[in-house]
This record gives structure tokens, sequence and C-alpha cells, in this order.
């Protein structure tokens, strides 16, 4: 396979080009067969690789051509398609396809349909070109493209002001984090002298463990992951992100982009594992964005908001699963959250297809019947999002929480409340929309109907997925042999070998008990959203009305945005202001100004000496002879 992968990102790059130069040309039949068989393409190679790697166990190591050589540096343009990123190769373009697929349809009638394909084709370009990378730096143009491509998706329908602003916000912060990894890799570079991974793991790994320059490097990466992945303080851009069509949301903000910052410190996991103290920063900033974001998704009603704080809370298990160096568990969760949650956003899509653009759950109910199909795949989505046996995310969410028992047993606490959060505005979400009778208008009642197969069929290939994708993860208590981790060992390998020496492994009872404490939790949740929410009780409140207190403070999202704007956006606005009116008006623009005025001032006065008078100019000239005499005179 080592001649065709660096096809897996050309093929999407040359779809991209396809469509976005004949996107006012080509039919939309085209431009979707064009953008979607790109994709599977890939995938299809993508599939080659992981097997070759899965039967021989050796990395595939491409080197294009030397790319950058100044002085020490040299940073040849390469790839690796190791254990990690061949299974990132598969979740970027297998589920890509699938939302390829699913725009076909949802995107049918929208103007922008070629455009909005180029999108996509350059959006997975770089995702694929920031996991198949062997150095820092194909990582992060990588990283920087996807970060475009997101600015232009969230905002592809600019038209609409908020949007616009959504995709800006998202841009923006971004960068914030983009600033911590670039800082990162400078320090790497000039701590190890070279940005490769191979380099820079095998002298890391022999490093000063604690050292404060891996506290430094690993706290500059995270920084990076913290934009990128959204986490506090930085996850306020991804909620905004819903503006984007739904499909956006689906590959971007849930399948891919914001995975890009566990991927890097799944990556970077010797680095991690090395400097134990941001491994603590990185558990507490994890596990306060699942409890914090969960909080808050507890009583939004529109379907997308919802869904959005879910991917900011699911994220936070990832990190806390790597902060507790389960870095499997971690990625595993990446797997997992991936099926799952594109199956639910592209359900919820399917759902605002069938009622004509609504995205409040107020407004829904009683769809179950006239939308069978979203119904089950997302009733599937949501048993698994809540961790219930036996679907994907009951393996991946239980691993990740026996290993922060092991670690720490109060944070175990709350992630199992977050976990009862979960269930409960998942299967709030659920009992709002489809059971019940419906709420909208008669207009909307009228024309609702199932969505057609270029929607429903990724619908069910991932609610498949949902279910059977967690059995790659089977614990050995259970008569597994968790495949996923002997699979992903060779990246982990020299981690695990420290880890191995402060382990406190739990006993099959420990772990049998709080599995069944996790999945009991996650049931009492369930039954209580069933008793408060089906049947159309207890629909939640109109803008208008008075909340209770709590209630109107999560369902604000504990103003976090508006403290945002009070404490850095409108000091930063007035403090521009005074530049701009005291030292560019005042200062610079008034010396400069000054000094014209002043030119023009004494030209005036001096122009009068040019009389035209011969007598004067004669007069002129004698004082001036004087002057030179009297210079060379005296030797003033």
């Amino acid at each position: 396979m080592n001649n065709y992968i660096w096809l897996i990102p050309i093929l999407p790059l040359i779809g991209f080009l396809i469509n976005g130069l004949g996107r006012n040309s080509l039919s939309k039949g085209v431009i979707g067969f064009v953008g979607s068989t790109v994709v599977l393409l890939s995938f299809v190679i993508s599939l080659f690789a992981f097997l070759q790697i899965n039967s021989s166990g050796v990395p595939i190591e491409v080197s294009l051509f030397d790319w950058i050589s100044v002085g020490s540096l040299h940073i040849p343009f390469s790839f690796l398609v190791d254990q990690l990123s061949s299974i990132m190769l598969l979740i970027i373009t297998g589920i890509g396809f699938l939302i390829h697929l699913y725009s076909t349809g949802y995107m049918h009638d929208d103007a922008g349909f070629g455009k909005f394909f180029s999108y996509l084709n350059l959006f997975v370009f770089f995702m694929l070109l920031l996991v198949l990378g062997s150095n820092y730096v194909i990582m992060f143009i990588g990283w920087e493209g996807v970060g475009l491509c997101s600015y232009l998706l969230i905002g592809f329908w600019f038209t609409n002001a908020d949007y616009a602003d959504a995709a800006k916000k998202a841009f923006v912060m971004n960068r914030i984090g983009d600033l911590g990894f670039l800082l990162g890799m400078f320090v790497i570079f000039q701590t190890f002298g070279s940005l490769s991974y191979k380099d820079v793991f095998e002298s890391a790994s022999h490093a000063t463990a604690n050292s404060s320059t891996l506290v430094l490097i690993t706290i500059l990466l995270f920084v990076g992951a913290t934009g990128k992945s959204a986490q506090i303080p930085l996850f306020t851009w991804l909620p905004d992100a819903m503006a984007g069509p739904t499909p956006v949301s689906a590959l971007i903000h849930a399948a891919t982009m914001v995975t890009a910052g566990i991927y890097m410190i799944a990556r970077s996991n010797i680095l991690f594992t090395m400097s134990e103290v941001t491994m603590h920063i990185i558990a507490v900033v994890g596990i306060t964005t699942a409890a914090f974001a969960a909080l808050i998704a507890l009583t939004q009603t529109d379907i997308k908001k919802v869904l959005a704080y879910s991917t900011v809370s699911q994220l936070g298990y990832m990190f806390l699963g790597l902060g507790v160096g389960a870095y499997t568990g971690g990625f595993f969760h990446v797997l997992t959250h991936a099926f799952f949650k594109a199956l639910l956003f592209l359900g919820a899509g399917s759902v605002i297809h069938a009622v004509s653009g609504e995205q409040d759950m107020r407004k829904m109910g009683g769809l179950r019947k006239k939308l069978p199909v979203t119904f089950v795949t997302m009733f599937i989505g949501t048993w698994a999002i809540a961790g219930l046996p036996p679907f994907a995310g009951f393996f991946s969410k239980d691993e990740i929480l026996a290993h922060t028992f092991e670690h720490n047993p109060t944070i175990w606490v709350v992630g199992v409340l977050t976990a009862m959060c979960t269930s409960f505005y998942m299967f709030r979400m659920i009992y709002l929309t489809f059971f019940g009778t419906f709420r909208g208008t008669h207009e909307q009642e009228h024309h609702l109907h199932e969505s057609p197969a270029s929607i429903t069929i990724p619908l069910i290939v991932l609610a498949v997925l949902s279910v059977f994708g967690g059995f790659i993860g089977v614990p050995e208590i259970m008569g597994g042999h968790h495949w996923l981790e002997h699979f992903l060992a060779p990246v982990f390998e020299k981690s695990t070998a420290i880890q191995e020496v402060s382990a406190n492994h739990l006993s099959s009872a420990t772990e049998w008990t709080l599995m069944g404490i996790s999945v009991a939790g996650a049931i009492i949740a369930w039954l209580y959203a069933a008793s408060k929410y089906s049947n159309n009780k207890n629909i939640p409140l109109a803008d208008t009305e008075q909340r209770p207190a709590l209630t109107n403070l999560s369902y604000h999202k504990f103003y976090v945005d508006e403290i945002y704007d009070a404490i850095i956006r409108k000091p930063l606005d007035a403090l521009s202001v005074f530049f701009y009116k005291v030292v560019d008006l005042l200062a610079i623009d008034g010396l400069v100004n000054g000094l014209g005025k002043g030119s023009m001032a004494s030209s005036k006065q001096l122009r009068l000496l040019q009389s035209g008078n011969v007598g004067f100019y004669i007069f002129m000239m004698v004082i001036g002879v004087i002057a030179v005499f009297v210079y060379n005179l005296f030797g003033f």
C-alpha cells in the first residue's frame, strides 16, 4: 500500500477542485457523485492500509519529498500510517462518505450545493493531512486547514448575520488555541532539535520526567487541543457553530475536527506521560467541561444545541480518559462517539427536514409514527450515548470511568453523575421530539414525512455501528480480549511501560460494581426523563415565561458568553477605541498632520520672500555674504 497512501488525501482535494471550479456549470447529480465518490475511494484505500497494518503490525511510512531544509531544521513532506492513524483514516473517510451521501438529499434544494460539496471535500483533505503527517508541521497544516474549512462551513449561510458571527467566533477562538500549539512546536524544536514524531518521542522517552521543559511543552500543546476540541475556557464556539448546515455539525463538530485535539495528545502520549502535572490539569479540565456542558444541556430546547453541548461534554470525557492515562479508553470513546453522535446529528437533521426547518423541541412531539426510521435510529444513538449495554458507548465510557476510579475516586463520582445527566437530557430530547402529540403548526403537521433514502441509509449504517462498534473493546472481565487495546499497544507502548510501575489495577469485583453503578445511574435518569416528559407532560416553558433560578441559569448557559463579553470583549473594545481616538487620531495622526500643517504654514511665509524685486534679492545676497564672512572670521 506504500505506493497508494498519497492518494488518500489527494482524492478529496481533486473533488474540491472539480466541484469548486464546476459549481455553476455541473449538475447537482454530478457534484454529489464526484464529492461522495472521491471520499469513498479514499475510504477503500484506507481500509486496505488498515488491513495491512492489522496483519503485519508494521507502520507504513511514505516520504514524498524534502520540503523544508534550513540549518538544522529538516522537514520532509512524509506520511505515517500506523495503528492510531489508520483508525482515524477509517473514521474520517467512512463517516465522511456517509455524511456526503446524506448531504446529497439534505442540501439538494440549496442554491450553494456545489460550493457546499467543495468545502466538504476540502475539509476532508485537510483532516486527512492532519492525521497522516509524520511530523508536527504537517499536522499543523491540517490543523489550520480544518479551522479554515470550519469557518467556511459554519458561515455557509453567511447572509444571516448571526451565522456569520458564529463563524467568526469559531475562527477567533480556535486561533487562540492554535497559538499555543505553534509555541509548543517552537519549544519542541528548541528542546529536541526535530519536529518528527519518531525523533521527538524517542528523545522524550529518555528525558527527565516532570521537567519544567516537558511541562511547558505539554501545556502549550494542551492549549491547542483545548481550542480545537472545545474545552473550558475555549468551548463557547462549538454550540454557536450549530449555525452551519446539519451535515457540517455531524462531520466537523461530532466525528472529526473536534477530536483532533484528542488525536494530537494521543499521538504525543509519551510527552504527556512524562509530565504528571499536565496530566492532572487535563483530567480536571476534562471532567469540569463534561459536567458543566451536561448541566447546560439539561434545559436546552433547540435540538441541535442539546447535541452540541452533549458533544462538548463527551469531549470532556475523552480528555478525562487521557488525563488519567487511559489513552486507549479515550481514543475508544473517540471512535464510538463518532458513530452515535454523527447518527444523532444526522437524525436531528432528518427531524428538522421533516418539520420544515423547525429546531425547537417545544414545537415537535409525536413524530415516531411519521418518522419511524429516524426515531428507531435516534433511539439507538441515545441508548449508546447514555452508556447502556450492550451498545458502543457503554464499553468506552465504562473503560474511562474504571481508569478514573483508579486515579481518583472523587473525580469518578463526578463522572458518574455526569453520565446520569447525559442519560437524562438525551432521553428528554427523545421524548420531547417523538412522543406525545405534535405541537407544531397545522401546516407543519400536514407535511410531516420520513426523509428520503439518501438521508435514512446513512442513519441505518451509523445505527448498526452504534450497536456493534463497542465490541472491538469488550473487557476481559466480560469474556472479551479488548482487540482495540492490543491493536493500539505499539502506539502507547512507552507510556504503558511507565504507567505500569505505579499502576493500581482494580479487582474484577470492583470493576463489576463500578459498571453496575454507572448503568443503574443511567437507567434511573432515563426513567426519570420518561416520567417527566412522555405524553406531553412538563413541556419546557416559553422564553417569555419565568423559570426557576437554577433552571434559568442553565437555560442561559450560566451566562458564560455574557461574562466573556464583560471581562474580555468589552475591555478590549474600549482599549481599541482608546488607541484609535487617542493614540491613532491624536498622537500619530496629530504628529503627521501637524508636520504637514507646519510645513504648509512656514512655506506660506517663506514664499513671501519670493517677491520678484531684484533690489530685494541683491540685498539678501549681501546679507548672506556678510553672514559667511562673520562665520569665517569668528569661527562660529
